[in-house]
């Protein structure tokens, strides 16, 4: 693969081997080679996506060839119709959502887009969404409450647009009314987070009754390189700040950010993007199942009371012998 990352390397040596083997003019003779080779690189892959670091699980999370929003409506939603526009500025293409069904059942999807190339990924202002892409948004999840269907959000955004015009728009209140109105919103939601959550611009997507991450997906209040330069003044030092930020999915579920861990195909869902849809099916199913029973009421009660527990802690208290 032109896109791999170091790590991966040995892995991608590996597998170039076997297939030059295969290439040959009479690859039979090399039958007994190329099953151990691949017996080799399939014990190599386990281990090595075994023992990932937050700084390779970043990697990963932002690998140009993982699916996106669309790429996985395609894959999870039939009779998909998308909706455009906040109808207070106009559209913006960071946020794509409409209606669809999932497993015939009517919903809501909505989610951040990245692009492929350069000139898409220019369109999409690569994944970060202005003011109007979160009112649009809140507009199509409110249209989901209005017509009693569930809403499913997906997250992979470096974090919301910083830029004048964003900012004179009103980002910062956009993202604000966003997790406001999600909070008592009468709908079932379940966030998930597909690949890279950063901050506000993550956060106004993801106030579900229940949050979800992929399994190399990162979920953060700022980005490592970030981090890194604002304690350090240095963004190479971004493996050390993603060590120490608890952003991989294992971590966030430990510390109840998150629900669940929805696993990846060995290597990514960038390997197998029909491998990562089917495993997140089965998620989605079961979250959406467990919440369709709930009443208007019990949801919003639900959904509150999670984000209510984030950062609870207690305080031990000492006596002092005098």
């Amino acid at each position: 693969m032109p896109d791999g990352l170091d790590f991966e390397q040995p892995l991608l040596e590996l597998e170039a081997h076997i297939a030059a083997l295969r290439a040959l003019d009479d690859p039979l003779k090399h039958g007994d080679e190329i099953a151990k080779l691949e017996e080799r690189l399939q014990r190599q892959r386990q281990r090595t996506y075994a023992s990932l670091n937050a700084w390779q699980r970043t990697q990963l999370a932002r690998h140009p060839k993982r699916p996106h929003t669309r790429d996985f409506i395609k894959l999870l939603f039939d009779d998909f119709v998308e909706l455009h526009g906040d109808r207070v500025h106009g559209d913006d293409a960071a946020v794509v959502g409409g209606l669809a069904l999932f497993e015939g059942r009517g919903v809501v999807v909505v989610g951040h887009q990245k692009g492929r190339d350069t000139r898409e990924k220019i369109a999409r202002n690569f994944g970060m969404p202005h003011p109007e892409g979160y009112r649009k948004a809140l507009r199509l999840m409110q249209l989901g409450e209005k017509f009693g269907k569930p809403v499913v959000t997906f997250i992979d955004t470096p974090g919301a647009y910083p830029g004048p015009g964003a900012e004179e728009r009103g980002q910062s209140e956009a993202i604000a009314h966003n997790l406001r109105v999600m909070a008592g919103l009468a709908s079932p939601i379940v966030s998930v987070v597909t690949g890279e959550g950063g901050s506000g611009g993550a956060l106004a997507l993801g106030m579900g009754n229940r949050v979800l991450m992929l399994e190399y997906a990162v979920y953060s209040v700022i980005s490592p390189e970030g981090c890194a330069a604002i304690l350090w003044g240095d963004a190479a030092r971004a493996p050390e700040a993603a060590e120490g930020m608890r952003i991989t999915a294992p971590d966030l579920q430990r510390l109840g950010v998150i629900d669940g861990i929805v696993p990846e195909p060995v290597g990514g869902a960038h390997r197998d993007w029909d491998a990562a849809a089917g495993l997140l099916r089965g998620a989605l199913r079961q979250a959406l199942g467990d919440l369709a029973g709930m009443s208007a009421r019990h949801l919003v009660e639900d959904r509150q009371e999670k984000f209510r527990r984030l950062g609870a802690f207690e305080e031990e208290s000492r006596t002092r012998s005098g």
